[in-house]
């Protein structure tokens, strides 16, 4: 696993924790499953509650979640980046907006025009952040042909500007409302390569391959009465999720992050308590985009026929009464000028939505035989439990599916699986349009380029409907984000982003 500016690292290391004996069955699977050494079915371990430093395990398969951009960090290596530098804002812990770089900012009347004045901060190095650096900094991930996955988002941007030695400006060619949650995520955390980050912590390279978190020291902390304890440390783990669990479940990590469906059966057959399992309210898109628009799929009304026969009452039922299923492109109307297109089935029996794509199934095989589609879909037990339901709703249709990698170029549906970074409809329609039609693509288009908010929601609008119409992806549920939390993280809260700082696990460390 690498990332970009010098800061992620593939981190290769053994479990160091030996499992108890007399362990879970379940447990005992897992460990088989993921080859560890039988020295983990035999020692004791425990771990006091509240003593040392917080150990976050992070599940490190980069391709663990379907549909991400090649350009995005890894999630473990977007903790770490978040970690060890940070944006102008950042987020806490419930998903909010609050002060990086910046500890506070104005935002004009028009919304072009946002100005941000700096706090007292310094690189790794030691080196005060001065606004010359952040100007600098900016503009090369604004540039073209930044290898940022938010770019395409950032379009708006027109200049950045150093006011002062503490002030910045950063102009707009059109309002943008939505901005400040861009800004904080990882992505576009700022580096520089000869000085590093500005924290909130500092790294270093921690035992068995893991990397040690420390605090940025507080010029406004009382040195005697308020100084960093080693309980505010973190140490930060890459591994695969059976280990992860195997750890947690241990009492060797306090908490295990980056958890998405196709993981999910191990953590059930771990059965950790209770309390420590924690699902986020997660807002994006998980569904099939339709990538293929020939043979069985050309026609618009086939693929509506598809898109409404999938059961996903019992998709859901089947990973966990937390996740919720959707029929609309959008979860909300957001910045969209009306509400979630509803597709035109959504009111109709799925007993009828069945029979209708049986029809057109059985009007395809008197020309040209059974149908056959390729689904595109994650590895491991996750994947399996999805492909067991969308192939069984295949075949009840009269298909037969193919299952295939997430990046095989033969498929015809592909899952897309990914948390929004902003709220903007305008972020929805664009990942759900991986082949749409020229109409909704061009109202994609229009919505970035409009020059007023009203404008803006009324393409929104339009590109919904569009898309809707065309059936270029098949919306299912939310996407489906978990994490095993020990009580000694208080701060840990379940939000939308499914984002949770290192540094608003235990209590605020800047």
């Amino acid at each position: 696993m690498r990332g970009r500016g010098g800061i992620g690292r593939r981190w290769r290391l053994k479990i160091f924790c030996p499992w108890r004996a007399g362990s879970s069955p379940a447990v005992r699977t897992i460990i088989a499953a993921a080859g560890l050494p039988a020295l983990l079915l035999t020692a004791a371990c425990d771990r006091r509650t509240d003593v040392g430093p917080v150990v976050v395990s992070v599940i490190g398969d980069a391709s663990a979640v379907a549909g991400v951009d090649r350009r995005q960090l890894p999630t473990a290596d977007r903790l770490l980046t978040d970690s060890v530098a940070e944006g102008l804002v950042r987020f806490d812990a419930a998903g909010q907006i609050e002060g990086g770089l910046a500890e506070r900012w104005t935002v004009t009347d028009d919304g072009t025009s946002y100005i941000f004045r700096l706090r007292e901060a310094r690189w790794a190095n030691g080196e005060p952040v001065q606004a010359q650096q952040i100007v600098r900094l900016l503009k090369r991930q604004l540039a073209r042909g930044a290898r940022n996955s938010l770019a395409p988002y950032l379009s708006a941007i027109d200049d950045v500007v150093e006011m002062t030695p503490e002030v910045i400006e950063i102009e707009l060619a059109r309002p943008r409302p939505d901005l400040l949650k861009l800004f904080a995520q990882p992505e576009l955390a700022l580096v520089r390569s000869d000085a590093g980050g500005a924290g909130p912590f500092r790294a270093t390279r921690g035992t068995k391959g893991a990397v040690l978190l420390r605090p940025v020291e507080n010029p406004d902390r009382d040195p005697d009465d308020d100084a960093p304890t080693p309980e505010e440390n973190v140490r930060l783990i890459a591994e695969r999720a059976a280990r992860a669990i195997v750890r947690f479940t241990a009492g060797r990590a306090d908490l295990v992050a980056g958890g998405t469906i196709t993981d999910w059966p191990l953590v059930q057959r771990a059965e950790p308590t209770p309390a420590t399992l924690r699902v986020d309210p997660a807002t994006g898109l998980f569904g099939l985009a339709i990538v293929r628009r020939d043979g069985f799929l050309a026609d618009p009304a086939t693929r509506a026929a598809l898109a409404a026969a999938f059961d996903r009452a019992a998709l859901v039922a089947a990973v966990s009464p937390d996740w919720v299923s959707t029929e609309t492109l959008l979860p909300d109307q957001l910045d969209s000028l009306s509400p979630p297109v509803q597709p035109a089935w959504a009111a109709v029996p799925r007993d009828q939505r069945l029979a209708a794509v049986r029809a057109r199934v059985a009007a395809w095989r008197a020309t040209g035989g059974t149908p056959s589609l390729g689904l595109a879909l994650p590895a491991g037990s996750g994947g399996t439990v999805l492909w067991t339901r969308l192939a069984a709703d295949l075949y009840a249709m009269g298909i037969v599916p193919r299952r295939l990698a997430l990046d095989d170029p033969a498929a015809d549906l592909r899952l897309v699986d990914l948390v929004a970074p902003y709220d903007s409809a305008r972020w929805f329609l664009a990942k759900a349009c991986l082949a749409c039609s020229d109409e909704a693509q061009q109202a994609i288009e229009d919505a970035r380029l409009a020059p007023t908010p009203d404008a803006r929601a009324a393409t929104i609008a339009r590109a919904d409907a569009a898309l809707t119409a065309d059936a270029a992806f098949v919306p299912l549920a939310r996407p489906f984000r978990w994490s095993l939390v020990s009580p000694r993280l208080a701060q840990w809260q379940a939000n939308a982003r499914a984002w949770h700082p290192l540094n608003h696990l235990r209590r605020d460390t800047r």
